[in-house]
């Protein structure tokens, strides 16, 4: 099939020949039709498989046409809101079809007078959306279409109430379209409150349940004190365009990514606590590839759709399962193939092993080589962990043990000693091989064990 067949707009087609738009992709032919004839919609896709350009190009050809006046799309993220409306405005300019994003952290004021002005197209995210409607600021937003993208985010965001309060201030006679990745029973019920009569379409396959099939996934297992050596041991090594690395904290971001550029990687860090104009500064810069390495907390990199991220690595495991698919759907976009490495513990491996009994993940265990010398970056790390070693208290008065050798003498052969001892661990194994691993384990489930028997007996005093 050629998008020609969908008899766009004429001036909407021109957007879509410019984008290089030649065969729909599944979610696209199944969904154009089915919004062209306004029927309400469910469809579950991934993101990366043109799900956008579904519901927004037979969305425009409306607007386009004159058959609607307004539309408005749901997104989770203020990222993603950016992201939509800048692919919504790029097909739809030579229709004249203007697009707002609507998000927190800005004002209200233009945001307001553009609705008011009567733009188009609407994206927005959940939270200054039902400020607005509730406020009063936004009553001549009545849209004819409405577009729920990444329904399941939403979900995991804590969005549902509001979701369901924003739709108490949309007129009933409306097109009602929801996207998602997977449908758990709470989207189920959303979809059977604020639809109707839906038509239910899906291009995740049996095998593409829980986590992309394009996708490498594999594991090493570290010591805790080994996370930050083995990082970056796999982004010198791993053919790298552009990764994300996922941490758990703040705090951990911020510092990871300092250490990165220290060590003359190209990093930048974005979780909640950046100002917006800040995070929309970064995103922009990885979107171009003037920054190759992301470090992010999961809230932050929600709805995050860059191209071209080759490799997802999880610094940390994350806490549940469903966290796990949002981190590694991050690459693997769009048929290519991708990389998602995570770093665990023998203390956390169980987890590892629910979250693929639970996903469904094809996870493989992993080691790297390390080299015999230390290479320049090994030795600005070196140059880093010297800066950062607690002067001891008695370190002056050791002074006056070593006798009348020079302090530049001294200086080398304690670096010397330093490089010696810290060079076999930078150039060991990352990762340890299956045999040390089930040897590890074994000692770890004997440890738990004896100390629950431990505790069972002292109950019983």
């Amino acid at each position: 099939m050629k998008f020609s067949e969908f008899d766009f707009h004429p001036d909407l087609f021109k957007g879509v020949k410019i984008a290089g738009f030649k065969e729909p992709s599944p979610i696209q032919e199944m969904a154009i039709p089915i919004i062209k004839e306004g029927r309400d919609l469910v469809a579950q896709a991934h993101t990366g498989t043109g799900k956008t350009a579904a519901f927004g190009l037979p969305m425009m050809d409306k607007l386009a046409r004159g058959e609607i006046e307004r539309a408005l799309v749901i997104t989770p993220t203020r990222e993603l809101a950016t992201q939509v409306a800048d692919e919504l405005y790029h097909l739809g300019r030579f229709a004249g079809l203007r697009t707002l994003t609507v998000y927190g952290g800005v004002g209200y004021g233009r945001q307001i007078a553009l609705i008011h002005k009567g733009v188009q197209i609407v994206v927005a995210t959940p939270g200054r959306l039902k400020d607005l409607y509730k406020k009063g600021k936004i009553d001549v937003l009545n849209p004819e279409i409405v577009v729920l993208d990444e329904a399941d985010e939403m979900l995991d965001m804590g969005f549902l109430e509001e979701i369901k309060e924003i739709f108490e201030y949309i007129p009933q006679n409306r097109q009602t379209l929801l996207f998602s990745a997977t449908m758990p029973e709470p989207i189920k019920e959303l979809a059977n409150h604020i639809l109707y009569q839906p038509e239910f379409i899906s291009v995740v396959g049996e095998d593409e349940e829980t986590t992309n099939n394009v996708i490498d996934q594999r594991y090493y297992v570290i010591h805790e004190e080994q996370r930050d050596e083995a990082i970056v041991k796999l982004l010198e090594t791993e053919p790298i365009n552009k990764c994300i690395i996922f941490c758990r904290m703040k705090r951990e971001v911020d510092r990871l990514a300092e250490h990165l550029n220290a060590l003359g990687f190209n990093a930048s860090g974005l979780h909640g606590d950046l100002e917006q104009n800040d995070r929309e500064q970064i995103i922009k810069a990885y979107r171009r590839g003037e920054t190759k390495i992301m470090v992010a907390t999961d809230v932050a990199a929600r709805g995050l759709d860059v191209k071209d991220v080759t490799h997802v690595f999880n610094y940390h495991i994350p806490f549940d399962p469903q966290s796990y698919v949002h981190r590694i759907g991050r690459t693997g976009r769009a048929g290519k193939s991708g990389q998602a490495i995570t770093l665990v513990t023998t203390e956390e491996f169980r987890e590892l092993q629910r979250i693929q009994k639970e996903v469904g993940a094809q996870m493989r265990l992993a080691t790297i080589k390390g080299g015999s010398d230390l290479d320049e970056k090994g030795m600005e790390y070196l140059a880093e962990k010297i800066r950062d070693i607690h002067i001891h208290p008695n370190a002056e008065k050791m002074l006056d043990y070593m006798g009348e050798m020079d302090r530049q003498t001294l200086l080398q052969k304690l670096l010397s000693a330093y490089m010696e001892s810290e060079q076999n661990s930078i150039g060991s194994q990352i990762g340890f091989d299956q045999q040390t691993v089930d040897e590890m384990l074994q000692s770890y489930v004997s440890e738990q064990k004896a100390t629950r028997s431990s505790n069972r007996r002292k109950k019983r005093r």
